[in-house]
C-alpha cells in the first residue's frame, strides 16, 4: 500500500514517516522534503498548491493530512486552500482514505482562530469524495510541540508566575508517542473510514497542574498566582517575553487554551490496541530527547 503524508517534515510528520516506513510505501511531502535515499520517497511540493498536490499523490492509497500554518498572517486562509487541494488530489489519485489530524474542543460555540481553522480544515476534507478519518487531539507532550515547548519554557524560566485565568482550564494532554501509534494504527483500516477520534491522555488536568507537574519532574517548584484581568493579547506577548514561542504563534494558541480539551470517548485506543502513556512518563519521554 502506497502511503502520502503531507507535512513528512514536522513535528508529527517526520516520526510517522519512519513508523510507516517500516509497513509501506511511503512518500513523504513536504515544502523543503529530505535529501533522496532510505526506505521513504520525498516530493517538494507547497500543500497550497493543487497542481504539486495532485502530482504528489498520484498513485497513493492513503493520505495524511498534518499541515497547518500556524505561525503565518493569513493562517486560515492558507489552511482552507491547502483542505481543498489534498481533498482534491486524494480523489483524483483514487485514494481510499484521509487521515487528519485535528485538535480537541473544535466542536465548542465560540471557537478561537486556531481551532476554527482546523474545524474548517476538516469540514473541507470531508466534503470530498474519499473517507476521512479524523483524529482530535488534546495538547500533544513531546519535543518539538509548540504548546508543550512553551509550558516547558515557562516552568524553566520563571521561578513567579503571573497566570491568567486560562490555567484552570481543564486539558487532557496526550503523549506523542500515543498520538503516532493512533495516527499509524488507522492507515487503511476500514473501520475507521469517515470516523472521528478523540485522543486524549489518560489524565484530565488543568493547565495549572500540567505545569506544576512539569515544574516537578525538572526539580522546581515554582509559585504560581491567577489574576483575573491578563487578556488574551497580553498572555501572548507574555508568553513571547518569556519562551521560544513567536507573537504569531503564541497569540492563536492562547486563545484556545480559554476553551476545555477533554475527549469524549476512548474509541480510538481499543481499536488500535494502545496502551496510553501517563502524563509523568510522557513528559520524562520528552525531556529525555530534548
Amino acid at each position: 500500500m502506497r502511503v502520502a503524508v503531507i507535512g513528512a517534515t514536522g513535528t508529527i510528520g517526520r516520526p510517522l514517516v519512519e513508523a510507516l516506513a517500516r509497513t509501506y510505501d511511503v512518500v513523504g511531502v513536504a515544502r523543503s522534503p529530505q535529501p533522496a535515499g532510505g526506505a521513504v520517497s520525498w516530493i517538494a511540493a507547497d500543500a497550497t498548491d493543487p497542481v504539486a498536490i495532485r502530482g504528489a499523490l498520484a498513485g497513493v492509497d492513503v493520505v495524511y493530512h498534518l499541515v497547518h500554518s500556524l505561525g503565518s498572517a493569513d493562517f486560515e486562509e492558507r489552511d482552507r486552500a491547502a483542505a481543498k487541494a489534498v481533498a482534491d488530489g486524494a480523489a483524483e489519485a483514487g485514494a481510499k482514505q484521509i487521515v487528519y489530524l485535528g485538535g480537541l474542543g473544535e466542536e465548542a460555540a465560540d471557537l478561537s482562530p486556531h481551532l476554527r481553522s482546523r474545524a474548517e480544515t476538516a469540514a473541507i476534507l470531508t466534503a470530498g469524495s474519499v473517507p476521512v478519518t479524523t483524529l482530535r487531539a488534546a495538547m500533544i507532550v513531546g519535543p518539538g510541540s509548540a504548546a508543550f515547548e512553551t509550558i516547558l519554557a515557562l516552568v524553566e524560566r520563571l521561578p513567579v508566575m503571573i497566570c491568567p485565568r486560562w490555567v484552570s482550564v481543564e486539558t487532557q494532554p496526550v503523549a506523542l508517542a500515543d498520538v503516532l501509534e493512533a495516527l499509524a494504527g488507522v492507515c487503511g483500516l476500514p473501520a475507521a473510514f469517515g470516523e472521528t477520534y478523540d485522543l486524549g491522555g489518560p489524565e484530565v488536568m488543568t493547565y495549572r497542574t500540567m505545569m506544576e507537574r512539569t515544574a516537578r519532574l525538572r526539580g522546581k517548584h515554582p509559585l504560581l498566582i491567577e489574576v483575573p484581568f491578563l487578556t488574551p493579547r497580553l498572555s501572548s506577548l507574555w508568553l513571547y517575553l518569556v519562551t521560544p514561542a513567536s507573537v504569531a504563534v503564541a497569540r492563536p494558541l492562547v486563545e484556545g487554551l480559554r476553551i476545555p480539551t477533554v475527549a469524549h470517548d476512548d474509541r480510538i485506543w481499543e481499536l488500535v490496541h494502545a496502551h496510553r502513556t501517563t502524563f509523568d512518563e510522557s513528559v520524562r519521554a520528552a525531556l529525555h530527547t530534548t
